[in-house]
């Protein structure tokens, strides 16, 4: 699929910077951008790790892993299995790197492939998606490809059309790869009729963060009332 392997080249040739944004340091203007424009990215990432709790002993998948940031620091924290996917080359190479680093190599496996058609063993705790929608054409097949994949909860990032950072992004994208903009109408409706799970949307900076539960999840039972009782 074309828009797939212009989004591939454009990560990995990106992986380095893209890796920066989390742990790197700046200086001058990339480090008031890295502030100001891309704190959404910092505040999903604390969010989805709250998120996964409890964390020790489960499993973990993280779908457009990247440089491996989510799913190192959930093992860390005591997750007994982290599989990462990502199509960009120059991504996967980072975040092995980064677990064997980590001391965390022998839970963490990371590997080059597309989210929709690799084959995955069994199921997941917790499922992460998080900055991976942006650039997704069919949203509600990604979905619901998650939640058959997941025993308890998985986190969506979904980019705010609108505004100023919605217009300038599409325009430093236009060259790029495909991107998605989400109303926050659109992405309600994409997690409406899913069979006995539940969602929450939380707009957080230019994103839209959704907690989906699954039906059934494994869950304390305070969580669990909590995603019923703010359910959008």
């Amino acid at each position: 699929m074309p828009g797939a392997e212009t989004t591939s080249r454009f990560f990995d040739s990106y992986a380095h910077d893209f890796d920066a944004i989390y742990g790197g340091k700046h200086s001058g203007l990339n480090a008031l951008v890295n502030k100001h424009f891309r704190k959404s990215m910092r505040l999903r990432y604390e969010k989805t790790l709250a998120g996964c709790d409890p964390i020790e002993g489960r499993s973990v998948l993280d779908v457009g892993c990247g440089p491996g940031h989510f799913g190192i620091a959930l093992a860390r924290r005591g997750a007994s299995r982290v599989f990462g996917i990502d199509f960009a080359p120059g991504m996967i190479d980072l975040a092995r790197s980064y677990a064997e680093k980590a001391g965390v190599a022998d839970r963490c496996r990371f590997e080059l492939g597309d989210f929709m058609s690799s084959p995955l063993e069994g199921s997941f705790d917790y499922t992460i998606l998080m900055g991976f929608m942006d650039y997704m054409a069919d949203p509600r097949a990604v979905i619901e490809r998650a939640l058959s994949l997941t025993r308890s909860r998985a986190f969506f990032s979904f980019p705010v059309a609108g505004g100023l950072l919605g217009w300038q992004r599409q325009l430093r994208y236009k060259r790029r790869c495909d991107l998605y903009l989400y109303t926050l109408d659109r992405v309600r409706s994409l997690f409406e009729g899913l069979p006995g799970a539940t969602f929450t949307i939380e707009p957080i900076a230019r994103d839209f963060f959704v907690t989906l539960t699954a039906p059934g999840a494994d869950l304390p039972q305070e969580a669990e009332a909590g995603a019923r009782s703010t359910r959008q």
